[in-house]
């Protein structure tokens, strides 16, 4: 009850509490841009969080988190151009809406409802189980822990638009990042060329900033040059739903919500997953199949409930085992990093406060981004016609400046310049640059537990079967990195049968 009341003053501080609403301010902006996305909002932000004591500048990511996923909402309701991949599905029936039907106003407030409650009901369900599923991961020991890490490893396969070579070439990618510097157990130096700045590894933070936020600069130049620019006009009267709306979408509004928080837990999958089977499943079960495509009401919530409730939902595999269950929560999870806690089963024990103030955060984040919903709405509408050679300059002014002022070494700053063209040839050849970031968190962790579960065994590698933990995570570990291989072909023999 202690750490709980110490958690609540904590939030609710004045400079917390701004940057948790700027924060979300912000990722709803970056959602509504088309060609910025949720991770290139958290990279572009991660250095801003050294402004804050404590978990401040974490809560001001979770707001940003929450806004650019409903953010993205909103481009793909107005322009039938979703922001961020997880709102694709809401162009379905959000467009036709606002522009056949012409009421913008009730499309966007029906996706701003949606988000708030889907993002509402998986914080809660973040706060209900996470700390009974820590109670359970405090019995890992070393070899559980190896084989943990070894199933967030495998995740990659996931995250690499379904390509298991290329999603291995990115984690094998981020594991050799990770051993660059001194040795932790032995003090020996790898891979440093002779360089004193890499003796200390390579810095996290512009590493994430070149690969999420630089290299997306880059794409996106190569996207609009040339383009002319349109603007465009949109004229909003009413933004909060009318009851006859709310009556019809509530049931299908839960259920999304629920499968968006299931998704949510399961590493390696996301908001756009979420939103497409919320949206699949609100059509096979809604008296109005008929009207799907042409501006129906569940064909807009059931897709942001289900990409909202995501956030919560991959905050709890993050929180309790380490393993995070997006791109994004594997930023956050750097930030977490960074700030000293290390995401785990221990963070309950060690640093009980901060969990609280973190549920409190992810909570309120939710009910900022529904407040500035509803009556900013005709604000962010006219961020759709921000100039793109006005907005790629300030990202790109942005990127360099958070590289340097990280450890205020322009070192950082080739770093990030170095990964984001990196990221961009990769992104090119469609590798997921997820799959490279967790390859980087999870590498100094698997490496660490395997090598401390031999010296605990005397050098016997049974110790990983010997536990029935350690070798169930490690056989999921092995149908997670052949998934993409066997689960099309278990749809198509369900197709033939």
């Amino acid at each position: 009850m202690d750490a709980l009341l110490t958690a609540m003053v904590s939030v609710f501080t004045p400079v917390n509490l701004c940057g948790l609403a700027a924060g979300t301010i912000a990722g709803i902006l970056i959602g509504a841009m088309p060609g910025l996305s949720v991770n290139m909002g958290i990279a572009l932000l991660f250095p801003m969080t050294f402004a804050f004591s404590g978990v401040g500048g974490i809560l001001m990511l979770l707001g940003v988190y929450c806004g650019a996923i409903y953010g993205g909402s909103i481009s793909a309701i107005l322009l039938k151009t979703p922001g961020t991949p997880a709102s694709a599905a809401t162009t379905l029936d959000g467009y036709p809406m606002a522009v056949t039907l012409k009421q913008p106003g009730r499309a966007l407030g029906l996706s701003t409802f949606a988000s708030l409650s889907g993002g509402i009901f998986s914080s809660l369900c973040l706060i209900i189980l996470s700390p009974q599923l820590a109670k359970l991961a405090l019995q890992f020991s070393k070899a559980e822990y190896f084989a943990l890490a070894i199933f967030g490893i495998s995740i990659i396969t996931s995250v690499s638009s379904g390509s298991v070579l290329k999603g291995l070439i990115g984690g094998i990618l981020g594991l050799f990042i990770a051993t660059i510097g001194v040795d932790a157990l032995t003090g020996k130096l790898r891979f440093t060329g002779g360089s004193v700045y890499l003796m200390g590894g390579i810095s996290f933070v512009p590493v994430l900033i070149g690969l999420f936020a630089f290299s997306q600069v880059l794409a996106s130049i190569e996207d609009f040059y040339g383009k002319p620019y349109e603007k465009h006009n949109v004229s909003i009267k009413r933004v909060f739903p009318m009851v006859e709306d709310l009556k019809r979408v509530a049931v299908t509004i839960i259920r999304s919500a629920c499968i968006g928080t299931f998704i949510g837990c399961v590493p390696g999958t996301g908001g756009d997953i979420a939103s497409f089977i919320s949206y699949d499943q609100a059509k096979r079960w809604s008296k109005y199949k008929e009207n799907f495509g042409n501006g129906e009401p569940e064909g807009i919530c059931a897709p942001e409930a289900g990409n909202n409730a995501v956030s919560g939902g991959a905050m709890i595999p993050m929180l309790t085992l380490g393993i995070p269950g997006d791109g994004a929560t594997a930023i956050m999870m750097g930030a977490f990093m960074v700030q000293g806690l290390q995401p785990g089963p221990l963070l309950f024990t060690e640093h009980a406060s901060s969990v609280y103030q973190i549920f409190i955060g992810l909570l309120l984040a939710n009910v900022v981004m529904g407040i500035f919903g509803f009556s900013l709405i005709r604000l962010f509408v006219k961020v759709i016609n921000v100039p793109k050679e006005i907005l790629l300059s300030i990202v790109c002014v942005l990127t360099f400046v958070g590289s340097y002022s990280y450890n205020n070494s322009i070192n950082d700053v080739f770093i990030m310049v170095f990964f984001g063209f990196l990221g961009y040839f990769l992104n090119k050849f469609q590798f997921s640059m997820s799959a490279i970031v967790i390859g980087i968190i999870l590498g100094g962790m698997a490496e660490t537990n395997f090598r401390g579960a031999l010296i605990m065994s005397g050098g016997h590698m049974d110790i990983f079967i010997k536990s029935p933990i350690c070798a169930a995570f490690l056989i999921i570990s092995i149908f997670s990195l052949l998934s993409p291989l066997y689960i099309p072909l278990l749809k198509k023999l369900k197709r033939q049968s």
